[in-house]
């Protein structure tokens, strides 16, 4: 780790960080408290995917569901209109929408075959923004003088590598520039995730594997065809299980390349000072 004590911590003159957690667990919202303070530069990785490396698919999209609309089809090909994706550090929705969920398309699902291609290029995206980090720390300090860093992960940060593996690309890079920061909640934080996504499920994205497995399951408990899917059904059955695969993995990234905050003390910090003190605490 790039600070081994809580005194290295203390005393760097710039201190960098990565988050991780589940969605839900306060590190957007940590995130900006920190670049509110004037200090910490937050690099979202989320908007970096639907911005830099999303952006287009998701404004395609759109497009092609503008272009079924004769009035608005006439405007599109006259170059009339423009239509764009409004992405911000909280309003991801654009990404979200664009992701989808598999299922029967009268519903608003996605054919199972479309709903694995978006994942995939999700994938794509997310590793490639999550490298990205370095640079940004580098833009940060060099383009705007921000001489701390915090980068604010999506929560399938974990799909995609292998923390038992010494050399993943992915962790290498990340622990290599910053501190690797892991907020855990709690039984009862994991209760209210849930019951806050059976409110309102939103799309996610899941490891390629994982996805296939958690699919046919619900096929065959269902007795559903794949095009007959409740799009909302599925994921809501799927999101517990998502969180349970998660967890091992958050917890080896933790031990093998990181630190644990948990997330009730990560949810007492109030100012940049109170961050600081959270952090030595976990370094200590």
């Amino acid at each position: 780790m790039i600070y081994e004590s809580a005194r290295d911590w203390r005393e760097a003159p710039k201190k960098r960080v990565v988050l991780f957690a589940m969605s839900g667990l306060g590190k957007t919202h940590v995130s900006s408290m920190l670049r509110d303070s004037g200090n910490w530069f937050h690099y979202s990785i989320d908007y970096r995917i639907g911005t830099r490396y999303m952006g287009e698919y998701i404004a395609d999209n759109a497009k092609r569901h503008a272009m079924q609309v004769p009035f608005l089809r006439e405007l599109l090909m006259s170059d009339s209109i423009h239509i764009g994706s409004n992405i911000t550090f909280h309003n991801l929705s654009a990404v979200s929408a664009y992701l989808g969920k598999p299922g029967d398309v009268a519903r608003g699902g996605l054919p199972i075959a479309e709903y694995r291609r978006r994942q995939e290029q999700f994938r794509r995206a997310e590793m490639q923004a999550l490298l990205d980090t370095g640079y940004f720390i580098d833009r940060a300090q060099d383009l705007y003088g921000y001489p701390h860093f915090v980068c604010d992960t999506g929560g399938s940060i974990c799909e995609w590598v292998d923390p038992e593996d010494e050399a993943d690309p992915i962790l290498t890079h990340l622990g290599a520039v910053a501190l690797m920061v892991w907020i855990r909640g709690s039984e009862a934080h994991t209760a209210e995730l849930i019951r806050r996504f059976d409110r309102a499920p939103k799309p996610m994205a899941y490891q390629p594997e994982f996805l296939t497995g958690a699919w046919r399951d619900y096929l065959d408990a269902t007795g559903c065809a794949e095009d007959a899917v409740d799009p909302d059904g599925f994921i809501r059955w799927t999101y517990a299980r998502a969180m349970a695969h998660r967890q091992p993995l958050y917890q080896a990234m933790a031990d093998n390349w990181g630190v644990t905050v948990e997330a009730e003390d990560m949810a007492t910090v109030r100012d940049a000072a109170d961050f600081d003190d959270v952090i030595a605490a976990a370094l200590g």
